[in-house]
């Protein structure tokens, strides 16, 4: 799959952008702060329905107006798909596919997939477990729709049930109505750890070579599912912390609580590893989130560099950059360095600056 060309209208910086990619390699070259992530942000918005930046739509709309459009043309094994995304202050997103508008911003999930790199992708290993959680979350509702369904239940339930437990401090007779939560909670949540586990699987047997090859054969990396609870005790466990809960005024077990831990040759490298062991496997995640978008779609995504490469040393560079291929790649830097120029070939290069394009 290709994204054939982007428009934007009030999108950020930019008043109006037409722009037309390579099916190759696209630089994106400009200073800071003139534009050039904003672009691949109206990229992952097309994909995922959401900012990389985890930024509200009304802040996504130029300042000075109401409302930003977006429309994105694909070419996906053959046929042309075209994306139209209306973004509102006070309202909510509207989205169309050929003209005909979605009920949910969810249906467009998992036809277009996009790898989106940035530098802050590099400490995913040494955050905290939200930053991991995230990453598996968004990975598999790109790619199955059931989890997605099973995720935006959960969540609606988990907050629904916080809610709960907060009135029952000022009404301690509602707390008989938690066990009709918990076990909504149980089944949405057993679906989703055993879906983690299933993830992890098919992880691991891609991301073992893919480390070997970026350690030089010295590290063997196994990325561990870490639930806070098991799918199977999972009903009887929010029995037994109902009071702890009620006390907390939250719910204090469940997959949203889950992590993920990077083993490399039996130590767990969030706690224990170099920042360039951490920087390793966080490189050697993204490269298989690639190569994994391939197994399970049969077709490829879409690879998003954000400024990434001035943050890699050189070995990790060419790895990168050798490992591309087929894959339609939009870069964005501060210039056009010598190791870009020199290190692959590059189809079609754009300039940025204050939110207008040159095509170089």
């Amino acid at each position: 799959m290709i994204i054939k060309s982007l428009e934007l209208s009030n999108f950020r910086n930019y008043g109006l952008l037409d722009m037309d990619f390579d099916r190759g390699t696209n630089i994106l070259y400009g200073d800071n702060a003139q534009g050039k992530t904003n672009i691949l942000e109206a990229i992952y918005l097309c994909a995922t329905t959401r900012s990389h930046r985890g930024s509200k739509d009304r802040d996504i709309v130029n300042f000075s107006e109401e409302e930003a459009h977006i429309r994105a043309i694909l070419d996906k094994k053959g046929d042309e798909i075209r994306i139209d995304m209306h973004l509102r202050k006070s309202k909510t997103k509207g989205i169309a596919i050929d003209g005909s508008r979605l009920k949910r911003a969810s249906q467009l999930l998992g036809l277009m997939n996009v790898v989106f790199f940035s530098p802050e992708d590099l400490s995913i290993i040494k955050n905290g477990p939200t930053e991991r959680r995230r990453f598996v979350d968004m990975e598999l509702c790109q790619l199955d729709p059931m989890y997605l369904y099973h995720l935006n239940n959960y969540n609606k339930i988990v907050n629904q049930r916080n809610k709960l437990l907060k009135e029952i401090s000022f009404n301690p007779e509602l707390k008989s109505t938690l066990d009709i939560w918990d076990t909504q909670l149980a089944a949405f949540g057993g679906h989703i750890i055993e879906r983690r586990y299933a993830f992890v699987d098919q992880l691991n047997g891609i991301i073992k070579g893919i480390h070997e090859s970026l350690s030089g054969g010295k590290e063997d990396l196994k990325v561990v599912y870490e639930p806070e609870v098991e799918k199977e005790r999972f009903a009887q466990m929010l029995l037994q912390n109902q009071e702890r809960d009620i006390r907390m005024k939250q719910t204090t077990t469940g997959p949203h609580r889950d992590d993920f831990a990077f083993v490399a040759n039996g130590i767990d490298i969030r706690k224990f590893g170099s920042q360039g062991q951490q920087r390793t496997a966080a490189l050697s995640l993204k490269l298989s989130e690639i190569e994994l978008v391939k197994k399970m779609t049969g077709d490829t995504p879409v690879l998003l560099l954000d400024d990434v490469l001035s943050e890699l040393d050189s070995n990790r560079q060419n790895y990168l950059l050798g490992s591309i291929g087929d894959i339609q790649t939009i870069i964005t830097c501060t210039g056009l360095d010598e190791f870009v120029n020199n290190r692959f070939e590059i189809n079609k290069i754009f300039n940025i600056v204050d939110g207008k394009i040159k095509i170089d």
